[in-house]
């Protein structure tokens, strides 16, 4: 299988998620970072600025083109890098060589803004204060993923271990018009934090004191920041107790179900990769997809 036959079939929007001329974009756009690394890599390896005119040498055996592919699908699917090899005809230890490469530029791209070509967000902070000056609508959520955990016996296992033995990562979304996701996400310590401890401890409580203007939709998890910011934070309504009357379970049920099918979103359900790479992959599929969802 020729590693051009590859690149013609892995580059279809149905295994990396954007269209032709967007994925020629964002190769365009990832040239010029990815050599500057590939120079500062090698300059730290020889110690001493480059002696031959750039270019000289072996070619690579996957081109920058199928580079940013192969990890696009990878991010998408979590397809093997073994099985990414078999397609482009090269070794495995290519394909994470690759993915090692180009899975940081995405995750420095930060989020795009819509109607805003060119701003990226590249913090939290900056999604508060991009939503407080244009006046849109927050969605706090934290979205639980399944991550690799230490093997019995060994240190820092309980951490990893909670009901759902779940990963829990922080995500903000902005909302626009037309309702569309851009995420940016921090971690938080996996596991067994509460999300309203979370919340504390990643400064977001802060973040309200400091952007008053912003507004907010939340779940149950974070009732006590709608308390604190009773102005700024919307949580879904309390549960009716057990001897209320079917009238208002039924209106409960139904304010609850419109606010949870406006905020829930899921960009990852089970990471199989090693857990220190989650953080950039998180952001990576973050900006992909805020760069997908402003272009519409």
């Amino acid at each position: 299988m020729s590693s051009r036959w590859a690149r013609a079939a892995l580059s279809h929007r149905i295994l990396t998620g954007l269209r032709r001329r967007a994925l020629a974009r964002l190769i365009e756009e990832l040239a010029g970072p990815w050599m500057a690394a590939g120079e500062d890599r090698l300059r730290g390896r020889r110690g001493h600025e480059r002696k031959r005119a750039a270019g000289a040498g072996p070619d690579h055996d996957l081109p920058f083109t199928d580079r940013v592919i192969a990890t696009l699908v990878y991010l998408r699917f979590q397809l093997p890098h073994g099985a990414l090899a078999v397609l482009y005809g090269v070794d495995r230890s290519t394909v994470s060589r690759a993915v090692g490469e180009i899975r940081p530029l995405l995750a420095a791209r930060g989020c795009a803004v819509p109607e805003e070509p060119g701003i990226w967000l590249q913090t939290l902070a900056g999604v508060v204060a991009c939503a407080a000056e244009r006046g849109v609508t927050l969605r706090l959520d934290g979205t639980e993923v399944q991550v690799r955990r230490p093997r019995a016996g060994q240190p820092g296992r309980r951490a990893f271990v909670s009901g759902t033995k779940k990963a829990e990562h922080q995500e903000g979304r902005r909302r626009h018009r037309r309702a569309r996701p851009h995420p940016v996400g921090r971690r938080v310590p996996p596991g067994r934090m509460h999300d309203q401890t979370a919340v504390k401890t990643e400064g977001i409580a802060a973040l309200f004191e400091q952007f008053p203007p912003v507004r907010a939709q939340v779940d149950a998890g974070y009732r006590g920041l709608a308390k604190d910011f009773p102005d700024q934070v919307q949580a879904p309504p309390l549960k009716p107790k057990k001897d209320a009357a079917l009238e208002e379970t039924a209106a409960y049920q139904a304010r609850r179900h419109k606010q949870s099918s406006e905020r829930i979103w899921r960009p990852l359900q089970r990471f199989t990769g090693r857990r220190e790479d989650f953080d950039e992959t998180f952001l990576a599929i973050a900006g992909l997809v805020s760069d997908r969802a402003a272009e519409r």
